[in-house]
């Protein structure tokens, strides 16, 4: 009895992560508003109880980050030395492979603090860039990234961060360090912690080193075969999404895969174009072009498969995500999550735990906490409680404050019972 109704909670989980993977969709620009906790179950109650129906619309955090906890109080005393005032603060550098050369395609510079990622600016076409800590107004978020996390997008931690408008103080960058970000290739860190607004903003070289065993390409090999017509087009374009004249970048990308309809990199551009507008049927059309010209070209692999994961198409999702992690195992954590999901969905639980196994092993900052949520509801449904439990404490450990803490705090007591009372596995 109790193992059927274990099968009942972990289903009932299955439709509310559905729906409100559905709703967090990658154009999302504003985490969802904070709910009240369910009421706690009667203590005559002895089976977990059931995740919000879907018309409820409980938000559940996907995936989470791990949450920056209050420093104790003798922390705070030490970073009461830092000044608190806002200043503009510049960096400049440089980014090269490990033999020397140039990348061989735009870097996106990443500031991580705490665990939490965000895009501050591209590299040019030598791997140079120059910007203002904060002002990445110029950067346009994908689902390959986690640019998007600010807003909440994969249950991130939307905190609030200084430096949009008034620059930022010594003490924002605590804990945080500069990386180059580009699939294929791991990166040196740069210390931000102590930088002082008269340093020197130049902080060198970023060497990028090369991986193993991936497949699949950062830049579509049909780029170099692009004519002149067709570059010229797409260059302007990346001046004028960098200037945010989107109007003006559409005409370009459409000129450029008009004068050459293999132009993979064109396409992908223009379909994160049309999904900033909304126009999710024209951005799906544009990455499957652009797939079409190249299917080892990485970019447009993730932003499909979210499209997909709106429409609670888990075949299509658990398909996309697929191909990407055979492309490149080792820079896509969220695939490996939404396949976990789309196997969960499709009830393949095997599969399901496989691929939530993997998102951690990769995820080693613990950027997608709720794959160890999703990981805990899989063992559960194959009746491995201690599992569960354990996964699941870990989720709550990563973050102790996501919007589903206290429901999942109630889930994890009821389970408790159900390994306490369940045979020990040899």
């Amino acid at each position: 009895m109790k193992q059927r109704a274990a099968v009942l909670f972990v289903a009932v989980f299955a439709v509310a992560l559905a729906m409100s993977l559905a709703q967090e969709g990658p154009s999302q620009q504003t985490p969802a508003p904070q709910q009240p906790a369910p009421q706690q179950p009667a203590p005559q109650q002895s089976s977990p109880s059931p995740a919000p129906s879907p018309g409820q619309q409980q938000p559940t955090q996907v995936p989470g980050t791990r949450q920056q906890q209050q420093p104790a109080w003798g922390e705070q005393q030490d970073r009461s030395q830092f000044p608190e005032m806002r200043r503009p603060i510049f960096l400049s550098g440089k980014v090269v492979l490990d033999d020397g050369t140039p990348p061989p395609d735009t870097v996106t510079i990443e500031r991580v603090c705490n665990g939490v990622v965000r895009p501050e600016a591209y590299t040019d076409s030598k791997g140079r860039f120059s910007f203002q800590l904060g002002q990445s107004m110029n950067v346009m978020p994908d689902a390959s990234t986690s640019g998007a996390a600010d807003a909440g997008i994969f249950g991130s931690n939307p905190q609030t961060r200084g430096g949009m408008s008034g620059g930022l103080s010594e003490r924002d960058l605590m804990g945080c360090e500069l990386r180059a970000s580009l699939p294929g290739f791991r990166s040196e860190m740069v210390n931000l912690a102590g930088r002082r607004v008269m340093d020197n903003p130049d902080v060198g070289t970023i060497i990028l080193k090369r991986l193993g065993n991936v497949e699949g390409r950062t830049i579509s090999a049909t780029t170099a075969l692009a004519p002149k017509d067709a570059r010229k087009a797409y260059d302007k374009a990346r001046d004028n999404i960098k200037k945010q004249k989107w109007a003006d970048a559409q005409k370009e990308l459409e000129k450029a895969v008009a004068a050459y309809p293999k132009y993979a990199a064109a396409w992908h551009q223009l379909g994160l174009l049309h999904e900033q507008q909304k126009n999710t049927g024209a951005a799906r059309k544009a990455y499957a072009e652009s797939l079409s010209a190249d299917a080892k070209f990485l970019g447009p692999y993730l932003q499909l498969a979210m499209l997909a994961v709106r429409d609670t198409n888990w075949q299509d999702v658990a398909d996309i995500t697929s191909r990407l992690v055979r492309l490149d195992p080792f820079d896509y954590p969220q695939a490996f999550f939404y396949n976990a999901v789309a196997n969960f969905n499709l009830r393949k639980l095997d599969d399901a735990e496989k691929s939530a196994r993997e998102a951690l092993k990769i995820d080693t900052d613990h950027r997608i906490a709720k794959t160890s949520h999703l990981l805990g509801v899989i063992l559960a449904q194959k009746n491995d409680y201690t599992g569960a439990v354990e996964h699941i404490e870990n989720y709550l450990k990563f973050a102790p404050e996501a919007k589903d803490a206290e429901q999942v705090r109630k889930q994890l007591d009821e389970i408790r019972k159900f390994a306490a009372g369940a045979p020990q596995q040899p």
